[in-house]
C-alpha cells in the first residue's frame, strides 16, 4: 500500500462515540464519606480500601470518640457499617482506627 493510500484509509476511520462515564461508584462512596463527616470528629481522617470487601478507616486521636465511633456507626445508613473493630493507625503511634465493613 503506497503511503497516499495508507492517509486516506486513515480519514475513513470514524471515531467511537463519546459516552458518558459512569460515577456510580464516586456517588456512593461520597455520600458515605459525607455522612460519616457529619457523626466523626474534627481532624478524623476517613479511608475506603477495597480487597474482596469494602472497608473504612477512620483514625482519630482519642480514645473517647474510638468509644463514640463503635456506638454510633451501627446506627447509620441503616446499618451499613458492620463488624466494627479497633487497632493501630499503622505509621501513627498517636492515632487509633476505627475498621467497619461496609454493606453496599
Amino acid at each position: 500500500m503506497s503511503e497516499a493510500e495508507e492517509r486516506a484509509s486513515d480519514t475513513n476511520v470514524g471515531r467511537l462515540p463519546n459516552q458518558p462515564r459512569s460515577t456510580a461508584v464516586s456517588d456512593e462512596l461520597g455520600r458515605l464519606a459525607t455522612l460519616l463527616r457529619g457523626v466523626c470528629p474534627r481532624g478524623a481522617d476517613i479511608e475506603f480500601q477495597f480487597d474482596t470487601k469494602l472497608r473504612v478507616h477512620i483514625d482519630v486521636r482519642e480514645l473517647e470518640h474510638v468509644v463514640a465511633l463503635e456506638l454510633i456507626l451501627p446506627t447509620l445508613g441503616a446499618g451499613v457499617f458492620h463488624d466494627i473493630q479497633r487497632g493501630q493507625t499503622p505509621h501513627h503511634s498517636f492515632m487509633h482506627r476505627v475498621t467497619a465493613l461496609v454493606d453496599r
